[in-house]
């Protein structure tokens, strides 16, 4: 069963409250940060789709993105984790993904596992 699509409104919602909190110095409601999570990875999807590399954002979310070789069992190639606030910092372009990369806060591992073309995303 295919996964239910965040709206626009309700995507652009919930990033707005996600930056509001970051601004006032609080901690966001965490179903505001994961519905902005999963709807800029959505919004990868639908920009980058393919089966080559897996962008996990955990404990809310992973796709899987970019043409390329398909991985059929186990753990994929190419890997890409981080972290919501790192993953919405990159993905909106308020944070340079190489930036972000070298200071430790995505782990990236295989060839392809890289989303400099693609990032940032138009929310």
């Amino acid at each position: 069963m295919p996964s239910r699509k965040i709206d626009i409104i309700t995507g652009r919602t919930a990033l707005d409250a996600v930056r509001a909190a970051d601004a006032a110095g609080t901690t966001p409601q965490r179903t505001d940060l994961a519905t902005a999570v999963r709807y800029l990875l959505q919004l990868l999807d639908e920009k980058a789709p393919g089966n080559s590399v897996e962008v996990r954002v955990p404990p809310f979310g992973a796709v899987q993105v970019i043409q390329g070789p398909r991985h059929t069992r186990g753990t994929p190639p190419n890997v890409v984790e981080m972290d919501a606030a790192t993953w919405i910092a990159v993905a909106t372009g308020a944070e340079i993904w190489t930036d972000a990369e070298t200071a430790g806060r995505i782990a990236a591992s295989g060839t392809r596992a890289s989303l400099v073309d693609v990032l940032p995303l138009r929310p």
